[in-house]
Formats: C-alpha cells, sequence, structure tokens
C-alpha cells in the first residue's frame, strides 16, 4: 500500500494498513479510493474502510430472540477487512439493489468508511452518516456496493452502514421475548456509534441517519422514539415505509405462526425450530394474493417495528404531532413511481375496467375520483398501469410524505421528489434515488435500474444536497410550509416547485 500509518498499538511500528483503536479493542481496515468530484471515475483520493466490526454478540444460541447484548472486549488486532454476516440468508428475490448475504452469525455488525482514520479531539470531529438498508424489515443488507461509503467521505463525512436482525427474528411477536429486536439492534448500534465513531474521527454530536424504503421507515420510527433523541441529530428519510404494527395485530401474527410451526409462542418453543424452518414458515405466512401491494398499503406490513408500549409507544404520527424530535432536521422525499413497475404486467387485465372502478379498487373514494383522475392527467394519458401504480405510490409513500409535514408543524423539514424517469423503465422507480444519493453512477447492476449512462448531473445535484445537509443541517432549497409547499423535483433540469405535491393533494384530503 502507498499509504502508511502508525500502528495505534505501538506509536513507534508503522503499519500499511490503518488501525485504530475503539473501546472494544483494535481495529484494522484497509485503504480505499473514492470517486472524484464529478467524474463517476475512480481518483487518487484515499479513504479508510473497517468492515464488519461486530457492535454486539452473535444472536445465536441463548442470546436468539434476545435483546442485543453489546460485543465483549477483545484481545488483539480486529481484522475489519470484508463485510461481516448478514441477517439476509440467500436471495429473497425482492430487492432492485444488489445486497449480497454473507454466511455466518455474528450478523450485528458495521461498516465504517473514514477520510481520517485518525481519533478526533472533542468537538473537532467530522460529520457523521448512518445508513440503515431497506429490504421491507425482512430482506436486505448492509454490504451492498451501493452503500460504500466512499465518495461521502470524499466529501468529509464519516459513513457507517448498520446490519440488524430481519423478518421474525428481528420484529416478530413473542410471548416471553423482547419486543422490536430489530429496533433495538439499531439503537446499539447507534450507541455504537456514539462511544466509538471519534476514533474514525468523527462527531459523535453530529450525526445524521438514513436509510430508504424500510430504512426510510426505520428512521423516521428512530425520530418519533423517545428513548433514541439522544443518538442523532439530524434526519434524511428516502422513501420511507412506516411500519407502526399495531400490538394487536404484531401478536396475532406471532401465535398463528407459532401454531403453524406447531410450537408454543414462548423463546421455548421457537428455539425448537432451525433458522431455516423460521424463514420457511415467514415466507409462507406473509405470501400475498393478485392485490399484494394493495393489500399493503390498506393493512400494513405483518412484521416490522411494532407499537409495543415499550420502546414505541405510540404511532409514530402521534409523537411527532406531540413534538418528539422537533428539533431534529427532516428532509424526506420519494419518487414519482415507486410502485409502478409492480403494476407493468398488469395493463392488458385493466384494459376494460373504468377508470373509477380501477381507482376504487385501489382504494380511492369516489368523492376525489375526479379530482384526483384531473390532477393525474399526465399520468392517466400514460395508461391504466402507470395510472395504478401512481396510486399505489401515493397512497404508500407520498401521502404519508405530506401528512408527516403536517404532523411537524414548525419543525425545520425539507421535502423533493425524485422525479427523472430511469432511461430503462421510463419512469422514477422504486431505489433509482438511492445510486444517486451515494453518487455510484458507476457500480454494478446499475443500468436494469436506470437504464445506459443515468445523468452523472444528477447524482452531483443529490448527493451534495445530502452532503450539504449532513454537515450543515440545510440541503439547500426553502423548506416546506403549508403556504408555498415548495420541494425540490430532481430532474433533469431540476427545480424548486412550489405546490409539487399538488398531484397528490386529493388523496390528503379524503
Amino acid at each position: 500500500m502507498e499509504s502508511t500509518q502508525t500502528s495505534s498499538t505501538d506509536p513507534g511500528i508503522v503499519v500499511d494498513h490503518p488501525e485504530v483503536r475503539i473501546a472494544e479493542g483494535v481495529v484494522c481496515g484497509r485503504w480505499r479510493d473514492t470517486t472524484a468530484p464529478g467524474s463517476g471515475a475512480r481518483g487518487n483520493l484515499r479513504s479508510a474502510a473497517f468492515l464488519g466490526i461486530p457492535f454486539a454478540e452473535a444472536p445465536v444460541g441463548e442470546l436468539r430472540f434476545a435483546a442485543p447484548e453489546p460485543k465483549r472486549p477483545w484481545q488483539g488486532v480486529f481484522d475489519a477487512a470484508a463485510f461481516g454476516p448478514t441477517a439476509q440468508r440467500g436471495d429473497p428475490g425482492v430487492t432492485l439493489i444488489p445486497e449480497p448475504s454473507v454466511p455466518g452469525e455474528s450478523t450485528l455488525n458495521v461498516n465504517v468508511y473514514t477520510p481520517s482514520p485518525v481519533a478526533a479531539v472533542p468537538g473537532t470531529g467530522l460529520p457523521v452518516l448512518v445508513y440503515i438498508h431497506g429490504g421491507g424489515y425482512f430482506a436486505g443488507s448492509p454490504a451492498s456496493p451501493w452503500y460504500d461509503g466512499r465518495n461521502f467521505t470524499r466529501d468529509g463525512v464519516v459513513t457507517v452502514t448498520i446490519s440488524y436482525r430481519l423478518g421474525f427474528d428481528g420484529f416478530g411477536w413473542i410471548e416471553d421475548a423482547p419486543s422490536n429486536r430489530g429496533v433495538r439492534d439499531w439503537l446499539l448500534a447507534l450507541e455504537w456509534v456514539q462511544r466509538n465513531i471519534a476514533a474514525f474521527g468523527g462527531d459523535p454530536s453530529r450525526v445524521t441517519i438514513s436509510g430508504q424504503s424500510a430504512g426510510g421507515g426505520a428512521v423516521l420510527t428512530l425520530l418519533g422514539m423517545e428513548q433514541a433523541q439522544h443518538l442523532f441529530h439530524g434526519v434524511y428519510a428516502i422513501s420511507g415505509a412506516l411500519g407502526d404494527v399495531t400490538a394487536a395485530k404484531s401478536e396475532a401474527f406471532g401465535r398463528d405462526l407459532a401454531a403453524q410451526a406447531g410450537v408454543e409462542p414462548t423463546r421455548a418453543g421457537w428455539a425448537a425450530l432451525s433458522e431455516e424452518q423460521v424463514l420457511v414458515l415467514q415466507k409462507k405466512a406473509t405470501e400475498l394474493g393478485p392485490d399484494a401491494l394493495n393489500e399493503i398499503v390498506d393493512g400494513g406490513l405483518p412484521l416490522g417495528p411494532a407499537i409495543d408500549g415499550d420502546l414505541i409507544l405510540r404511532p409514530t404520527p402521534e409523537s411527532l404531532r406531540a413534538g418528539v424530535g422537533s428539533d431534529k432536521p427532516l428532509v424526506l422525499g420519494a419518487t414519482d413511481d415507486e410502485f409502478t413497475m409492480a403494476m407493468a404486467d398488469a395493463g392488458k387485465a385493466m384494459a376494460f375496467v373504468p377508470k373509477r372502478l380501477l381507482l376504487g379498487k385501489l382504494g380511492v373514494p369516489k368523492d376525489v375520483q375526479k379530482e384526483y383522475l384531473a390532477a393525474n392527467a399526465d399520468v392517466v394519458a400514460k395508461g391504466k398501469a402507470r395510472l395504478a401504480g401512481r396510486v399505489l405510490t401515493d397512497r404508500m409513500f407520498r401521502v404519508a410524505i405530506l401528512k408527516i409535514v403536517q404532523d411537524r408543524g414548525s419543525a425545520p423539514t425539507w421535502v423533493y421528489r425524485f422525479a427523472w424517469p430511469s432511461g430503462h423503465f421510463g419512469f422514477a422507480e422504486h431505489c433509482l434515488d438511492v445510486p444517486f444519493f451515494f453518487d455510484c453512477l458507476d457500480g454494478p447492476a446499475m443500468e436494469p435500474l436506470a437504464g445506459p449512462n443515468p445523468p452523472q448531473a444528477l447524482a452531483d445535484e443529490v448527493h451534495a444536497a445530502a452532503v450539504a445537509f449532513i454537515v450543515g443541517g440545510d440541503p439547500g432549497w426553502p423548506r416546506y410550509d403549508g403556504t408555498s409547499r415548495i420541494a425540490r423535483v430532481y430532474d433533469t433540469p431540476s427545480r424548486d416547485q412550489a405546490d409539487a405535491y399538488a398531484s397528490v393533494q386529493p388523496l390528503r384530503r379524503a
């Protein structure tokens, strides 16, 4: 390696790989290339990556279905050269982002990317981004090459990606087990950041949490949790899908799944089943019919953060209305057509269905159907599959954005729309904005999602606004308020637009 650093274990020894001493022991990372600003090509800038650092003991054996237990200190040097095991097993076949599964037991780990792997003096550290992956709370992986923090580190931001337990292991109700185990994993990972990030050059008093889809829902959940407020200082929610599973629904699902498995709904009962058996049961129980997306919009997810009266005291909107998190700046938004891709094959089946009947089937009340069709005339002109996709997108994501803004009142909130149409699909689908946020258009598996030659200039804009927010608490466009309702519309060209969510307002008023 060209770059060297003094060993943290012996200052007199120079090593080829960066070493950092944290509370649990010494970790050894690797130097990495970043990308030259605006080029979309690897440059000569260097940063350090520390991968797979455990923040908790492996959740197996006696710790399976338990609250996460902080990682005990280790002797020697932990080699942080490769991603740690993931909670995701195999290929769930649902993610649009390359998110590899890594086998192994120690699934609760963090990845740290830093431009300066040298301990920071309090008050002088770099701002920190903590990213929580999506995947419907049952899939996803922090080992995605799209989540590599190299280009945030290029811009002076220490970046952390975290893993957490998924599906029933993370969120399923068990009679004598701690609730919301996946949420407890988020909290412990954020506590790890508070305790250790200064050793990597970061400032624990300048932490922004971000995530996409279920990860966006995760950071909104944390924003509404009293117990999490000291762990972060800003929130950037990308296509956030809130869980807010009711206690009754969570318990009913847990009891039903245990009955299907033929075990008692207790830790002892579930411990009799292997991880593979639980995954099979979970998959079967969560399979939905032909109206799957509409079922999710109407009934919510069966597994996800639950209102347990312990960690999550009330639905997140109620917490926001009560002022929880009102001191935290928030950026949130969505793509224009999150779910349209899922309706692509339904066009022929919808051909002879009247528009009003279609809207009713998709949950649009009769008294706003005419207004909604008029407000979305451009989408209506593109066919019923596009209209159906837009309705589901609005009901699941975009109406929620407007409600969250209203719930937060005068709290500092910025809104965006990602409207640039994919060169492959012809519309802005779910996950499309993620590589723009990370400025990784040179990453793998890009063309199937974004098409050939996605605009680097747009990635520069989206990424720069994210950096500005993480660094200074302002993404660079006007706050959203109830009068002008200005949002940033990301497209070619991008613009600040008044009443940018006007097409969603009929559903908001329904």
